[in-house]
């Protein structure tokens, strides 16, 4: 594979390859910068968000095996943008000799929703009861179990509420049922009890092969219409106790599960229907960067991307203390304008201390094209958090089309 631009720089820096060119991989660049780290990207196709800013960006797709066994022998060590590349392919990159952060053995709990949660239920970490389903027997078996709505996801291939569905009735599945066998649905379904929790919330952690391990605040995350809108650090009227248990099961699971890199355990906070304290539920993991993070890009002494490329080259990892009382990030959706530029000049003369990141990608509606964050206020002051919220949440409308002034 030819190379644009040299790929190893004076010194014997390292090389750092992604395999995904989308955002995740984009926003690792500044911290690559900063490291004199070159990185290296096997990107979708030329104008991939990564491949407009990572100068070594060849194409090639995740599935394509003997691309991937290429672009690995010019890189170090190889991670990952997405959770998608096929089990063939890391079982030919191990072969060949590529360090990759996560291991497949890892990354697989990731890949599979019913790999991780027979895991996490093994390792006794709190879960949502669930099921393995590939007949309508087994749907109502469970159903009677714990009742109607179940939610069902297809174990491979979803995300950002996609192969997701709340069903009331076994009718609902009867279009998966029937593909059951194939594609993301190869080993049936994954039946979850409906939790009633009060909001969720991601805890993330850092782990390097060393075993050196560090810890953000615990952030909530909203959701709207499955997709994470908002995003806010620390998690406003966290019980500290709670806080404490999430983060210790997230470095738990980093440990258990041998994860390297950023680990992203997504939960649902729940109320004890008695009185008792609140306690959490593990619903999803992702062994990358995430969205939950990006407020440390502006928000945290060390942002995940820099944390990331430090843990996968088993440096000393940084300091993960958030930098404000509060940082929210807003995620911009794509929406009216398909010409993002020209709106800096209003957000930028409204809210000077305002953040924007735009991922290079193309306008379509409802897709994730970048975020805002700001950060500030009183630790003890709700006001100065919904001040915070509403500048986040003016600046993504107003990129979206929903507000224009």
């Amino acid at each position: 594979m030819s190379s644009p631009t040299p790929l190893r720089a004076d010194g014997g820096f390292p090389v750092v390859g992604i395999i995904g060119g989308g955002q995740l991989a984009r926003m690792c660049q500044p911290p690559a910068v900063n490291l004199s780290l070159t990185l290296s990207v096997l990107a979708e196709s030329p104008t991939a968000s990564a491949a407009l800013v990572v100068p070594h960006s060849p194409v090639g797709e995740h599935t394509d095996t003997e691309a991937v066994l290429a672009f690995a022998r010019e890189c170090d060590v190889v991670t990952f943008d997405h959770e998608h590349v096929p089990t063939e392919v890391l079982a030919a990159l191990e072969a060949d000799g590529a360090v990759l952060h996560p291991s497949p053995r890892a990354l697989v709990h990731a890949q599979d929703k019913l790999a991780m949660r027979r895991r996490l239920t093994e390792l006794g970490l709190p879960c949502p009861r669930w099921a393995q389903a590939r007949t309508r027997a087994e749907v109502e078996a469970f159903a009677a179990e714990v009742g109607w709505p179940l939610v069902a996801k297809a174990p491979r291939g979803g995300y950002d509420g996609k192969g997701v569905l709340v069903c009331r009735t076994a009718d609902d599945l009867t279009g998966w049922l029937a593909g059951v066998g194939e594609g993301g649905l190869v080993d049936g379904i994954l039946l979850e009890e409906a939790v009633p929790f009060t909001r969720e919330l991601a805890a993330l952690v850092a782990r390097s092969p060393s075993g050196q391990a560090v810890a953000w605040p615990v952030v909530e995350t909203v959701q709207t219409d499955g997709v994470c809108t908002e995003v806010i650090a620390p998690a406003p009227e966290l019980d500290d106790e709670l806080a404490r248990d999430a983060v210790q099961g997230a470095l738990r699971i980093a440990g258990e599960l041998g994860v390297t890199g950023v680990l992203a355990v997504e939960l649902f906070e729940v109320r004890d229907p008695e009185g008792g304290r609140p306690a959490y539920l593990v619903n999803e993991l992702a062994m990358r960067p995430h969205n939950s993070g990006h407020w440390s890009i502006d928000g945290a002494v060390t942002s995940q991307f820099e944390q990331h490329l430090r843990a996968v080259l088993d440096l000393p990892l940084g300091d993960p203390s958030a930098r404000d009382p509060w940082t929210v990030m807003g995620n911009v959706l794509g929406g009216e304008h398909p010409d993002l530029y020209p709106t800096y000049r209003h957000l930028m003369a409204r809210d000077p201390g305002l953040k924007v990141h735009l991922y290079g990608k193309g306008v379509r509606a409802g897709r994730k094209i970048g975020h805002v964050t700001v950060g500030g206020g009183q630790e003890d002051d709700p006001a100065s958090l919904a001040a915070l919220r509403e500048r986040a949440r003016h600046a993504a409308d107003y990129l979206q089309g929903v507000v224009t002034e």
